[in-house]
């Protein structure tokens, strides 16, 4: 029990107000004292659900699957690893194996993938830190285009980062206010997940002072942005698209009342679709319309809202032009694309790609097939993965390629152990104890999954990974 979490009289007095009948409110004040279990998702891009089992059981990880996600576990690990060893720095996570994620907030990208078996495009309208984009990617699993749009500029940086860590080929960043999508991009969307800022009640067990500056007031402002935003999802969405709504707070003003919101604006071309049988137990936290209201004491979780809608019919809209200058791609030529496409299969076993490459000056890009269709209706911060730069004798690749393709290959890869591993996120070259006869890049693996880039040197392999990747000495302690 923690009682350090500072829960509000006035706070308790609200949820009152709105907590279920069948509900305690002081199971629920128990509940937000405890700390909250820790959760992982295991990212099936690189590492398989049975291949993490096998690893738990090796490395004595005990671990307890989260009944709404396949590839979600609670987990424990040793003391004495949990004392030495953020789980930020373990092997599986700098590998992007696996994302330390909340087992709530893996919610809403089910409900929306449960709907859709053949979107194109998906529309993450929220998306910083990355926790629900890279789950939506691993279950695209490399097909589609998925955006993924964040207003804040130091979280765009760090969604960036969880992208490119996690593998994922077939994302596009862009950074605007989401208000702006039902205006530039009408009807654009197969698929919209809007994880709402909101004002966090449902996260007390992780943060305990997230409720310091709690207020009704603050509520009320906090849903109208909600409503543009909602309302913004509407717009973008194709007709017959899904569209998860989703909060980490518990408060009706910023759930259920926005939900209501949406169904009064559009009444005659947008409906529920109940969540009731999205994992056995939903029941128990389902509402009368078809939500999830997810309380802490329910699932032993975070709190969470999570409400998915059909749009049944198109409103007419003006769609407007966005100022932007030209579009600084082209397609790259037949030429280019032939010898790199051989260069790959020759040297790495990778016999093809799905995408479009690009080029920008001298810089070599895959884009996710069908980027054409939306490429030119907003500035995107970052499109597609940057697999090389061009010079007069071929294409030196970047760590992307690495990270988002290595997956692929069957030849020129290392795997390296634990020692090597440390040396290699400290910036380190590799030792090697044989020396080699190969040439040229090399795929470096972890837990049979792609970290980076190296080159063959004889007695060694020289370290290509960033600068801005390189972590702490102090940090890395497995070996």
């Amino acid at each position: 029990m923690d009682t350090s979490t500072y829960i509000p009289n006035s706070f308790i007095d609200d949820v009152k107000t709105y907590i279920p009948e069948h509900l305690s409110i002081d199971d629920f004040i128990r509940a937000c004292q405890r700390p909250l279990r820790r959760s992982v998702r295991v990212n099936t891009l690189k590492m398989s659900v049975d291949e993490f089992k096998v690893y738990c059981q090796q490395n004595n990880w005990l671990i307890d699957p989260v009944p709404w996600c396949s590839s979600g576990f609670w987990l424990t690990r040793p003391q004495s690893e949990e004392k030495n060893l953020p789980i930020g720095n373990t092997e599986l996570h700098l590998s992007g194996c696996i994302y330390v994620q909340e087992a709530s907030s893996m919610l809403p990208p089910e409900a929306l993938c449960n709907a859709m078996s053949d979107s194109k495009f998906v529309l993450d309208m929220a998306a910083a830190p990355g926790s629900k984009t890279t789950q939506l990617a691993a279950m695209m699993n490399g097909n589609g285009v998925l955006v993924a749009n964040e207003l804040s500029s130091s979280r765009v940086k760090v969604l960036a980062a969880n992208i490119k860590r996690m593998g994922v080929s077939n994302c596009v960043l862009s950074h605007f206010n989401g208000n702006i999508f039902g205006d530039y991009m009408f009807e654009c969307f197969d698929s919209i997940l809007l994880d709402a800022p909101c004002s966090g009640e449902g996260t007390v067990r992780k943060d305990p002072d997230a409720l310091k500056n709690w207020s009704i007031e603050s509520n009320v402002e906090i849903a109208q942005v909600q409503k543009q935003l909602i309302r913004s999802a509407f717009y973008a969405l194709k007709p017959g698209g899904t569209l998860v709504y989703s909060t980490c707070t518990l408060t009706p003003l910023e759930n259920q009342q926005v939900c209501q919101y949406l169904l009064e604006q559009f009444a005659d071309h947008i409906e529920i679709a109940p969540l009731n049988d999205l994992f056995p137990g939903a029941e128990n936290a389902l509402t009368e319309q078809g939500f999830l209201h997810v309380w802490p004491q329910i699932y032993d979780s975070e709190g969470f809202f999570i409400a998915r809608f059909k749009k049944t019919s198109s409103k007419d809209h003006t769609e407007q032009q966005i100022k932007k200058g030209a579009f600084p791609f082209s397609p790259a030529p037949n030429k280019l694309q032939n010898e790199f496409k051989a260069h790959i299969k020759k040297h790495f076993g990778i016999q093809s790609l799905t995408g479009q490459l690009m080029t920008r000056d001298k810089e070599l890009w895959l884009f996710p097939d069908g980027m054409e269709a939306i490429e030119n209706k907003i500035k995107y911060a970052r499109l597609g993965i940057q697999l090389g730069t061009t010079h007069k004798n071929g294409v030196r690749l970047e760590h992307e390629f690495a990270t988002a393709l290595g997956k692929f290959a069957t030849s020129n890869t290392y795997a390296m152990d634990k020692q090597q591993a440390q040396d290699y996120f400290q910036g380190k070259d590799i030792r090697l104890t044989t020396p080699v006869t190969q040439l040229g890049e090399v795929i470096l693996t972890l837990c049979d999954a792609p970290v980076g880039l190296g080159k063959w040197q004889k007695n060694k392999i020289k370290n290509s990974l960033p600068r801005d990747l390189v972590s702490n000495a102090q940090l890395i302690t497995w070996v």
